[in-house]
Protein backbone atom coordinates (compact mmCIF):
# COMPACT_ATOMS: atom_id res chain seq x y z
CA UNK A 1 0.00 0.00 0.00
CA UNK A 2 3.01 2.29 0.25
CA UNK A 3 2.69 2.98 -3.46
CA UNK A 4 -0.49 4.91 -2.63
CA UNK A 5 1.63 7.67 -1.12
CA UNK A 6 4.30 7.94 -3.79
CA UNK A 7 4.77 9.00 -7.40
CA UNK A 8 2.48 12.03 -7.55
CA UNK A 9 1.49 14.85 -5.29
CA UNK A 10 -2.11 15.48 -4.40
CA UNK A 11 -1.85 18.88 -6.01
CA UNK A 12 -0.93 17.27 -9.31
CA UNK A 13 -3.89 14.93 -9.12
CA UNK A 14 -6.21 17.83 -8.38
CA UNK A 15 -4.94 19.59 -11.50
CA UNK A 16 -6.14 16.61 -13.51
CA UNK A 17 -9.76 17.20 -12.41
CA UNK A 18 -12.57 16.85 -14.90
CA UNK A 19 -12.40 19.55 -17.60
CA UNK A 20 -14.69 22.57 -17.56
CA UNK A 21 -16.42 23.60 -20.76
CA UNK A 22 -18.18 26.93 -21.16
CA UNK A 23 -18.78 29.33 -24.00
CA UNK A 24 -19.05 32.35 -21.73
CA UNK A 25 -16.60 33.41 -18.97
CA UNK A 26 -19.53 34.47 -16.78
CA UNK A 27 -20.87 30.93 -16.79
CA UNK A 28 -17.45 29.48 -16.00
CA UNK A 29 -17.31 31.68 -12.93
CA UNK A 30 -20.70 30.51 -11.69
CA UNK A 31 -20.45 29.22 -8.17
CA UNK A 32 -21.32 25.57 -7.61
CA UNK A 33 -23.69 24.59 -4.85
CA UNK A 34 -22.22 23.52 -1.53
CA UNK A 35 -21.59 19.74 -1.47
CA UNK A 36 -24.04 17.55 0.40
CA UNK A 37 -22.94 16.97 3.99
CA UNK A 38 -22.81 13.18 4.23
CA UNK A 39 -22.31 11.19 7.43
CA UNK A 40 -19.50 8.80 6.55
CA UNK A 41 -18.55 5.88 8.79
CA UNK A 42 -14.85 6.73 8.37
CA UNK A 43 -15.17 10.23 9.80
CA UNK A 44 -14.09 11.20 13.29
CA UNK A 45 -11.57 9.84 15.77
CA UNK A 46 -13.17 6.38 15.83
CA UNK A 47 -14.11 6.27 12.14
CA UNK A 48 -13.80 2.98 10.26
CA UNK A 49 -14.53 1.82 6.74
CA UNK A 50 -17.71 -0.10 6.04
CA UNK A 51 -16.45 -3.35 4.51
CA UNK A 52 -19.71 -4.04 2.65
CA UNK A 53 -19.70 -0.52 1.19
CA UNK A 54 -16.08 -0.97 0.08
CA UNK A 55 -16.89 -4.22 -1.71
CA UNK A 56 -19.92 -2.71 -3.42
CA UNK A 57 -17.87 0.38 -4.26
CA UNK A 58 -15.22 -1.76 -5.92
CA UNK A 59 -17.93 -3.36 -8.04
CA UNK A 60 -19.21 0.07 -9.13
CA UNK A 61 -15.67 1.21 -9.95
CA UNK A 62 -14.91 -1.97 -11.87
CA UNK A 63 -18.13 -2.03 -13.91
CA UNK A 64 -18.66 1.71 -14.43
CA UNK A 65 -15.74 3.99 -13.59
CA UNK A 66 -12.93 1.73 -14.85
CA UNK A 67 -14.22 2.10 -18.42
CA UNK A 68 -12.69 5.59 -18.47
CA UNK A 69 -10.71 6.09 -15.23
CA UNK A 70 -7.59 4.34 -13.96
CA UNK A 71 -6.48 3.65 -10.39
CA UNK A 72 -2.82 3.11 -11.07
CA UNK A 73 -1.73 3.20 -7.42
CA UNK A 74 -3.88 0.22 -6.41
CA UNK A 75 -2.89 -3.41 -6.83
CA UNK A 76 -5.27 -6.35 -6.63
CA UNK A 77 -3.50 -7.68 -3.53
CA UNK A 78 -4.44 -4.47 -1.70
CA UNK A 79 -8.06 -5.64 -1.82
CA UNK A 80 -7.35 -8.36 0.76
CA UNK A 81 -5.26 -6.29 3.18
CA UNK A 82 -6.62 -5.35 6.62
CA UNK A 83 -8.53 -2.09 6.69
CA UNK A 84 -9.83 -2.42 3.14
CA UNK A 85 -12.51 -4.47 1.38
CA UNK A 86 -10.80 -7.57 2.82
CA UNK A 87 -11.62 -9.94 0.01
CA UNK A 88 -10.28 -13.45 0.50
CA UNK A 89 -7.09 -14.53 -1.23
CA UNK A 90 -9.11 -16.74 -3.55
CA UNK A 91 -11.43 -13.89 -4.49
CA UNK A 92 -8.50 -11.59 -5.22
CA UNK A 93 -6.81 -14.21 -7.41
CA UNK A 94 -10.03 -14.66 -9.35
CA UNK A 95 -10.51 -10.91 -9.80
CA UNK A 96 -6.93 -10.46 -10.98
CA UNK A 97 -7.17 -13.39 -13.39
CA UNK A 98 -9.96 -11.61 -15.26
CA UNK A 99 -7.45 -9.25 -16.84
CA UNK A 100 -4.62 -9.92 -19.29
CA UNK A 101 -1.17 -8.48 -18.58
CA UNK A 102 1.68 -7.88 -21.03
CA UNK A 103 4.80 -9.18 -19.27
CA UNK A 104 8.36 -10.03 -20.09
CA UNK A 105 10.71 -10.20 -21.73
CA UNK A 106 10.97 -13.99 -21.60
CA UNK A 107 14.14 -16.03 -22.14
CA UNK A 108 13.89 -15.27 -25.84
CA UNK A 109 13.64 -11.54 -25.28
CA UNK A 110 9.99 -11.32 -26.25
CA UNK A 111 7.01 -9.87 -24.40
CA UNK A 112 4.12 -12.20 -23.71
CA UNK A 113 0.59 -12.20 -22.33
CA UNK A 114 -0.44 -13.80 -19.05
CA UNK A 115 -3.47 -13.75 -16.74
CA UNK A 116 -3.40 -11.07 -14.07
CA UNK A 117 -2.04 -11.86 -10.63
CA UNK A 118 -2.62 -10.25 -7.20
CA UNK A 119 0.68 -8.34 -7.56
CA UNK A 120 -0.58 -6.49 -10.65
CA UNK A 121 -1.99 -2.98 -10.64
CA UNK A 122 -5.54 -2.26 -11.69
CA UNK A 123 -5.54 -2.03 -15.51
CA UNK A 124 -5.59 1.32 -17.28
CA UNK A 125 -8.39 1.87 -19.80
CA UNK A 126 -6.04 4.01 -21.93
CA UNK A 127 -2.24 3.87 -22.25
CA UNK A 128 -1.74 7.62 -21.70
CA UNK A 129 -3.52 10.96 -21.25
CA UNK A 130 -3.47 11.76 -24.93
CA UNK A 131 -5.27 8.54 -25.80
CA UNK A 132 -7.83 9.19 -23.07
CA UNK A 133 -8.48 12.73 -24.28
CA UNK A 134 -8.73 11.62 -27.90
CA UNK A 135 -11.28 8.93 -27.08
CA UNK A 136 -13.38 10.85 -24.54
CA UNK A 137 -12.94 14.46 -25.57
CA UNK A 138 -11.20 15.24 -22.27
CA UNK A 139 -8.66 13.45 -20.11
CA UNK A 140 -10.31 11.20 -17.51
CA UNK A 141 -8.17 11.60 -14.36
CA UNK A 142 -6.81 8.80 -12.23
CA UNK A 143 -9.12 8.16 -9.26
CA UNK A 144 -6.64 6.64 -6.80
CA UNK A 145 -6.21 9.84 -4.78
CA UNK A 146 -9.18 11.85 -5.99
CA UNK A 147 -10.97 11.95 -2.62
CA UNK A 148 -7.96 13.66 -1.07
CA UNK A 149 -7.14 15.81 -4.06
CA UNK A 150 -10.49 17.51 -4.55
CA UNK A 151 -11.58 20.29 -2.22
CA UNK A 152 -14.54 18.95 -0.27
CA UNK A 153 -13.24 15.40 -0.37
CA UNK A 154 -15.79 12.57 -0.35
CA UNK A 155 -18.74 14.95 0.10
CA UNK A 156 -17.79 16.70 -3.14
CA UNK A 157 -17.21 13.46 -5.06
CA UNK A 158 -20.56 12.05 -3.92
CA UNK A 159 -22.38 15.29 -4.68
CA UNK A 160 -20.83 15.43 -8.15
CA UNK A 161 -22.07 11.91 -8.93
CA UNK A 162 -25.65 12.70 -7.90
CA UNK A 163 -25.64 16.30 -9.17
CA UNK A 164 -26.59 15.72 -12.81
CA UNK A 165 -29.89 17.33 -13.75
CA UNK A 166 -31.58 19.42 -16.40
CA UNK A 167 -30.05 22.86 -16.73
CA UNK A 168 -32.23 25.63 -15.27
CA UNK A 169 -34.11 27.91 -17.61
CA UNK A 170 -31.83 30.52 -19.14
CA UNK A 171 -28.65 28.45 -18.71
CA UNK A 172 -27.26 27.53 -22.12
CA UNK A 173 -25.45 24.19 -22.35
CA UNK A 174 -23.22 24.48 -25.40
CA UNK A 175 -20.96 21.55 -24.65
CA UNK A 176 -20.54 19.13 -21.76
CA UNK A 177 -23.23 18.21 -19.22
CA UNK A 178 -24.95 20.28 -16.54
CA UNK A 179 -24.03 19.42 -12.95
CA UNK A 180 -25.11 21.72 -10.14
CA UNK A 181 -22.17 20.82 -7.89
CA UNK A 182 -19.44 21.33 -10.49
CA UNK A 183 -17.76 24.79 -10.64
CA UNK A 184 -19.26 26.53 -13.66
CA UNK A 185 -21.87 23.73 -13.83
CA UNK A 186 -20.61 22.37 -17.17
CA UNK A 187 -18.63 19.15 -16.83
CA UNK A 188 -17.02 17.07 -19.56
CA UNK A 189 -18.01 13.76 -17.96
CA UNK A 190 -21.55 12.65 -18.83
CA UNK A 191 -23.75 11.20 -16.10
CA UNK A 192 -22.13 7.81 -15.31
CA UNK A 193 -24.85 6.36 -13.05
CA UNK A 194 -28.47 5.33 -13.39
CA UNK A 195 -30.74 3.28 -11.16
CA UNK A 196 -30.14 -0.46 -11.51
CA UNK A 197 -26.90 -0.03 -13.46
CA UNK A 198 -24.91 -2.35 -11.18
CA UNK A 199 -26.31 -5.53 -9.65
CA UNK A 200 -25.62 -5.83 -5.91
CA UNK A 201 -25.33 -9.42 -4.74
CA UNK A 202 -26.10 -8.53 -1.11
CA UNK A 203 -29.56 -7.19 -1.91
CA UNK A 204 -28.71 -3.52 -1.30
CA UNK A 205 -30.93 -1.20 -3.40
CA UNK A 206 -28.90 -0.19 -6.47
CA UNK A 207 -30.07 3.40 -6.67
CA UNK A 208 -27.92 6.23 -8.01
CA UNK A 209 -27.49 7.58 -4.48
CA UNK A 210 -26.40 4.20 -3.11
CA UNK A 211 -23.95 3.48 -5.91
CA UNK A 212 -22.51 7.00 -5.62
CA UNK A 213 -22.04 6.57 -1.87
CA UNK A 214 -20.44 3.14 -2.27
CA UNK A 215 -17.94 4.11 -4.97
CA UNK A 216 -17.07 7.28 -3.03
CA UNK A 217 -16.46 5.12 0.05
CA UNK A 218 -14.17 2.89 -2.02
CA UNK A 219 -12.31 5.90 -3.43
CA UNK A 220 -11.75 7.19 0.10
CA UNK A 221 -10.05 3.92 0.96
CA UNK A 222 -7.82 4.04 -2.12
CA UNK A 223 -6.83 7.59 -1.17
CA UNK A 224 -6.24 6.79 2.51
CA UNK A 225 -5.79 3.02 2.98
CA UNK A 226 -4.18 3.37 6.42
CA UNK A 227 -6.99 5.50 7.88
CA UNK A 228 -8.11 2.95 10.48
CA UNK A 229 -4.52 2.33 11.57
CA UNK A 230 -3.98 6.08 11.90
CA UNK A 231 -7.17 6.46 13.94
CA UNK A 232 -6.11 3.68 16.31
CA UNK A 233 -2.69 5.22 16.74
CA UNK A 234 -4.20 8.64 17.38
CA UNK A 235 -6.51 7.19 20.06
CA UNK A 236 -3.61 5.41 21.74
CA UNK A 237 -1.55 8.60 21.76
CA UNK A 238 -4.50 10.50 23.25
CA UNK A 239 -4.87 7.95 26.06
CA UNK A 240 -1.12 8.09 26.71
CA UNK A 241 -1.16 11.89 26.91
CA UNK A 242 -4.12 11.86 29.31
CA UNK A 243 -2.37 9.32 31.54
CA UNK A 244 0.88 11.28 31.40
CA UNK A 245 -0.93 14.48 32.31
CA UNK A 246 -2.42 12.76 35.36
CA UNK A 247 0.95 11.42 36.49
CA UNK A 248 2.60 14.83 36.11
CA UNK A 249 -0.25 16.52 37.97
CA UNK A 250 -0.01 14.26 41.01
CA UNK A 251 3.79 14.40 40.88
CA UNK A 252 3.62 18.20 40.93
CA UNK A 253 1.24 18.16 43.89
CA UNK A 254 3.58 15.79 45.75
CA UNK A 255 6.58 18.04 45.08
CA UNK A 256 4.77 21.16 46.25
CA UNK A 257 3.40 19.36 49.33
CA UNK A 258 6.91 18.27 50.37
CA UNK A 259 8.17 21.80 49.75
CA UNK A 260 5.76 23.11 52.38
Amino acid sequence: MNTFFRAVSLAAVAALGLSLFSAEPAKAAAAAEKPIDMQWSFEGLFGTYDRDALRRGYKVYKEVCAVCHAMEFVRFRNLMEPGGPEFTEGQVKALAAEITVIDGPNSEGEMYERPGEPKDRFPKPYPNREASAAALGAYAPDLSLMNKARFGGPDYVYSLLVGYEEAPEGFEVTTGTYNKYFPGHLIAMPNPLSDGLVDYEDGTPNTVEQMAADVTHFMMWTAEPKLEQRHRMGFQVLIYLIALTGVLYFAMRKVWADAH
